[in-house]
């Protein structure tokens, strides 16, 4: 079926929607400011992250202990408990 005569008036239909009005201004259009906040448990994280990286890593009194041992001939360790160790060293176990 063709409809020659009716095309002009069906294309008018097109036309109709193509009209836009346009935008003198803007009015209400705030930016907003991002915002982060840090829940309690995160800043309790921090604190204790931040205690961590300021000890010492060596134990200062301990090994000055040991070393008095050792100089006075009175540090002993066990063959046994050297052999645990590297045990689990060997196997990647903590204790």
């Amino acid at each position: 079926m063709k409809i020659w005569g009716q095309i002009p008036q069906i294309l008018g239909i097109y036309d109709k929607n193509k009209t836009t009005a346009k935008v003198d201004k803007t009015s209400g259009v705030v930016p907003k400011k991002d915002v982060i906040s840090i829940s309690d448990q995160g800043k309790d994280f921090q604190a204790a992250l931040k205690a961590a990286k300021e000890a010492p890593d060596i134990r200062v009194d301990k090994v000055e202990e040991i070393k008095q041992k050792m100089q006075a001939d009175k540090y002993e360790v066990s063959g046994s408990d050297v052999a645990d160790k590297v045990i689990d060293s060997i196997l990647g176990r903590k204790l």
